[in-house]
Formats: structure tokens, C-alpha cells, sequence
């Protein structure tokens, strides 16, 4: 992607987020959860969740650290075994043998093969899930890692690291794509950079899930939410629905997060 294909897509990505987003309301949808429940002893640490997650759109899981975001991300992945709960894929149960098929996490804080060239690992990955060179070239270009392709990822900064990160899970073929924090380490016109990446990807038909502890990021990006607290769901829905139903009809994300927690 050029400069000029990037900042035209952080301007889409801006302009895609809407209060009836028409993917949020109109979409199939392709995973569905019910009675997801972890517990760590006599700690709940995720109660009886329930979400929805549609083709094509881009859900925030919502809420502060600590509320159960990476658990139910590593749950619905398979990393976690959840102590109860019944997950659909496009209807059908989905078992975990073929939770991978159809899903990629990306966590947050990883480095994968620290003293390896950041050119190497991308081709690795590439090669693992068969992407062709223009589609490698279209990634690299997407999350702005030219200039630190011959740099091991050791030496990498935050941000860079999660460029990286990003990359990784774009070259991958699952049609759904889990993230942890994917803004962090970024600054502001990194993030909405950033932000226009993952709304394009978005509208070519991939489905992401992110959890974002920054209301503002997930406000701005998003087009459905799932507000977590005390690993409980306590509201979910477009932001528009959510204002209705906490009667602030012009409530920001936070003040909408609050009312209901």
C-alpha cells in the first residue's frame, strides 16, 4: 500500500464508523457464544458469557484491565479451556480441533524469534500459510515495516514490534482474527494509521475482534461492542444502541460504559 493508499484508508476507516453500522446490522453471523464460564478455583473469572460475532465487522471486546478481555480471547481460541461453554461457527457446534481453522489469535506482548531478521520471520510465516510475494509485499506495506525489515526483532521498539505482530496475523488465512491491545505502543497518527489498516481489511470481508482497554481507540474503530466488567457481560450492541439503552443519546463510549457498570 502506498502512503496515498494509506492515508486514504485511515480517512475510510474514520468515516466507516457509524451508529447503524450497516455490518453490525445486517451481517450473518459466523460465531456464536453462549454459557462461556472460567474459573480459577473459587474465582469467576469469566460468568456465564454470551456474544455474538458477525461476518465482516469489527467487535470490540470493551472494558478496564482486568475485566476478563485476554481470558475470553484465549477461551474462544482454544488456548483456555473454558470450564462450561457452547460456541457455534456459522451455526454448527464448533469442537476445539477446529477452533484453528477458522480462527487466529494474536496476543498481546509477543516477539516471536528474537534474534531473527524481521524479514526472515515474515517470510517463515508467509511460506507456513502460502502467501503469494504480493500479498507478503501488500502487508508489509499496510503496517509500515519497510524500514525496519533488516533489523532482528530483538532490536525492534514497541510500536515496530506490534507492526510486526499485526503483520503476522494478516498474512494469516483464518477468516477471523482475535487481537489483544493492538494499538499498544502506538502513538495518535499511529493508531489511526493503524486503525485504516484493520477497516480495510475489514471491508475486503475479514472479521476481527479486539480488546481494547482505550474507549476513545475502540470508539473511533469499531462498528458493534461488547463491554465487559468483573468478567460479566454488562452491554452489547452498536453505540448507537447502547446510548439507547442507557438513555444517552449522545453518551460517548465512556459515559455509555459507566452508566452501564
Amino acid at each position: 500500500m502506498t502512503d496515498r493508499g494509506m492515508h486514504h484508508a485511515t480517512q475510510e476507516g474514520d468515516a466507516a464508523v457509524s451508529l447503524s453500522s450497516p455490518v453490525a446490522e445486517q451481517a450473518p453471523i459466523v460465531l456464536q457464544v453462549t454459557a462461556l464460564t472460567k474459573r480459577y478455583g473459587d474465582q469467576v473469572a469469566l460468568a456465564d458469557i454470551a456474544l455474538t460475532i458477525r461476518a465482516g465487522e469489527i467487535l470490540g471486546l470493551i472494558g478496564p484491565n482486568g475485566a476478563g478481555k485476554t481470558t475470553l480471547l484465549e477461551a474462544l481460541a482454544g488456548v483456555l479451556p473454558a470450564d462450561t461453554a457452547t460456541i457455534l461457527w456459522r451455526g454448527e457446534p464448533l469442537p476445539p480441533a477446529r477452533q484453528r481453522d477458522v480462527l487466529f489469535y494474536l496476543p498481546d506482548g509477543m516477539r516471536p524469534y528474537h534474534d531473527q531478521p524481521v524479514a526472515r520471520v515474515l517470510a517463515f510465516f508467509a511460506g507456513v500459510y502460502q502467501c503469494a510475494p504480493t500479498h507478503l509485499a501488500s502487508v508489509v506495506a499496510a503496517v509500515g515495516l519497510a524500514p525496519v525489515l533488516a533489523k532482528r526483532v530483538h532490536a525492534l521498539s514497541k510500536g515496530y514490534s506490534r507492526r510486526l505482530m499485526l503483520a503476522v496475523g494478516l498474512l494469516t488465512p483464518q477468516p477471523l482474527l482475535l487481537m489483544d491491545e493492538p494499538f499498544d505502543g502506538f502513538d495518535l497518527r499511529q493508531t489511526r494509521e493503524i486503525m485504516g489498516v484493520l477497516r480495510q481489511y475489514a471491508a475486503a470481508g475479514r472479521t476481527l475482534v479486539l480488546a481494547i482497554h482505550q474507549l476513545l481507540d475502540a470508539e473511533r474503530v469499531c462498528d458493534r461492542f461488547v463491554l465487559l466488567a468483573d468478567g460479566r457481560v454488562c452491554g452489547a450492541g452498536t453505540l448507537g444502541e447502547l446510548r439507547t439503552q442507557t438513555q444517552l443519546p449522545t453518551g460517548t463510549l465512556e459515559e455509555v460504559f459507566l452508566a452501564l457498570t
